[in-house]
């Protein structure tokens, strides 16, 4: 191990894990900007665009926005930066990103912006030095070889190759140099001092340090990932962190407990997903408890679908009762639910990433009310029909399911902060399960599959309600169950409560003495 990140390992001995948020987040909204409302009509969306759809994105009921990248690039998708302390200029300026944030924190609404620390653009002023002079200052920020290998790209100015994980115009960084980190620590500083972001989504970060043909989850990434986590938490001690690390749940737990301050739940996303197009609940719950018995809710996030993957509605074929099962699995499980713009409304999407990330569907207008020129990416065919304008004078619409679950999360402190209990139902197609904190509890109850589920009962193991007698009240409206009654040893069993559940259907109720 070289010495900068065998003394960044030797630090991490008595390191602080992180600490919670003075006001944790209850639902976080990922946007991408360029995607989300044009201002001043070139077909791009930009802040200006952003902050005047702010009263959009409160009445959701979320508290919380991840921003795709914001700083200059020279790709539409911003994960290649040129400069890492200026606002790409398609969106803006530095002035209207701190006016954006202005907005949101008026609407109590939280910022997180994403940071690429891996790697910059080909196009960097850093690379292109380093490419054209051996001894320029910021060589060594980067890796060089004399010999090709796997992820190692031809120089186009000498009889060399730098290394990139991703493709050639993504050169990665070089965390084996301490230049490297400090300088990023400097890119922390600025968003969340001089900006007034309130923290990070932090890209790829488990790729942070390769050791030969291990370019994952080494241990020189833990390093990096535990000194950037703590200096970003004494410098902004309400900061929140939150790392992507697409891998199993045994590699994700091993970034805690001190390093970021969460991580996306990507199993739980996947186990999701399976459950609602498979019609069988799966190891859905079984993964969420896994999450759950190591961690605190608010240090892992549950989602659907990001930027990166089919969109919900397409991968469960243009199902909306599918979609509405989802989302309100989603917005009832513990962790910090992440929302990505669009999903709210059905929008539609599959590879390539263009077509992941068309703009938002506001409106039945050109453009569907996202420009008034012409769009920087073609919208998606279903743009008349699945728009905001629409769904919202619809009550049933997903979209208003979507506003209803934040809204009911964010009001009921079970759904939001407490601990899930899982039941057992006796039928793979129906999953149910108990949120419960100090002073209230929820019961979810859902059918995954295609065909009415009747006198489907429930039990739990000891202790899972306190004992006595309870009624149980239909949050979403409709039925209430049938009045729960817990004994001596706090077991559920043998409760009936409706005598069918129908396809695709998911209920939430409240219990109460």
């Amino acid at each position: 191990m070289v010495p900068v990140l065998l003394a960044l390992q030797m630090a991490a001995v008595g390191a602080q894990p992180a600490a919670p948020l003075q006001s944790p987040a209850t639902t976080c909204y990922e946007v991408f900007v360029r995607s989300f409302y044009d201002n001043d009509g070139n077909g791009i969306g930009d802040l200006p665009g952003l902050t005047k759809k702010l009263d959009y994105i409160a009445g959701l009921g979320v508290d919380c926005i991840w921003l795709m990248p914001v700083a200059e690039s020279p790709s539409y998708h911003g994960y290649d930066v040129t400069n890492y302390y200026k606002v790409e200029p398609d969106y803006g300026t530095n002035g209207d990103f701190r006016t954006f944030v202005r907005a949101a924190h008026q609407r109590r609404i939280k910022v997180l912006v994403d940071l690429v620390l891996n790697h910059t653009s080909s196009d960097h002023p850093w690379f292109q030095e380093a490419l054209r002079d051996t001894a320029a200052p910021h060589r060594s920020w980067y890796l060089w070889s004399k010999t090709p290998a796997r992820n190692w790209h031809k120089s186009p100015v000498r009889d060399e190759y730098y290394f990139g994980l991703f493709w050639s115009g993504m050169p990665d960084l070089n965390y084996n140099n301490p230049a490297v980190l400090a300088e990023m620590k400097k890119v922390a500083q600025f968003w969340l001092e001089d900006m007034g972001a309130d923290g990070f989504r932090l890209d790829a970060v488990r790729h942070l340090v390769e050791v030969g043909d291990q370019v994952s989850n080494t241990p020189g990434t833990h390093a990096v990932l535990r000194d950037f986590g703590g200096y970003v938490r004494r410098i902004a001690p309400k900061s929140y962190t939150i790392g992507e690390v697409w891998d199993s749940t045994g590699a994700i737990l091993s970034y805690y407990p001190d390093q970021l301050d969460a991580y996306f739940a990507f199993p739980i996303s996947e186990a999701l997903m399976q459950a609602v197009r498979s019609g069988k609940a799966g190891d859905l719950l079984s993964t969420v408890v896994r999450f759950q018995s190591v961690q605190p809710a608010w240090r892992w996030a549950p989602f659907q679908r990001n930027h990166d993957q089919t969109r919900t509605m397409t991968a469960l074929a243009n199902d909306v009762a599918a979609a509405k099962l989802s989302a309100t699995l989603l917005l009832t499980l513990p962790g910090l639910p992440f929302v990505y713009y669009g999903e709210e409304i059905g929008m539609t999407g599959d590879k390539p990433d263009e077509r992941l990330r068309t703009p938002m569907q506001w409106a039945l207008a050109p453009a569907a009310g996202f420009t008034s020129g012409k769009p920087w990416e073609a919208l998606q065919p279903d743009s008349f029909t699945a728009n905001v304008a629409v769904e919202d004078r619809d009550t049933t619409s997903l979209l208003n399911r979507y506003r209803r679950l934040i809204h009911l999360r964010e009001a009921n402190g079970a759904l939001r902060s407490g601990a899930l209990v899982p039941l057992e139902t006796g039928n793979d197609a129906v999953i149910a399960y108990v949120r419960k904190d100090s002073s209230h509890m929820a019961l979810v109850l859902a059918n995954l599959g295609s065909e009415p589920a009747e006198n489907v009962t429930l039990s739990s193991t000891d202790q899972a309600v306190e004992p006595g007698r309870y009624a149980v009240r239909n949050l979403l409206g409709g039925p209430s169950a049938q009045t729960l009654v817990i004994g001596n040893d706090g077991r559920v069993t043998g409760y009936l409560p409706l005598p069918a559940i129908s396809p695709k259907q998911a209920y939430v109720f409240e219990i109460v003495r």
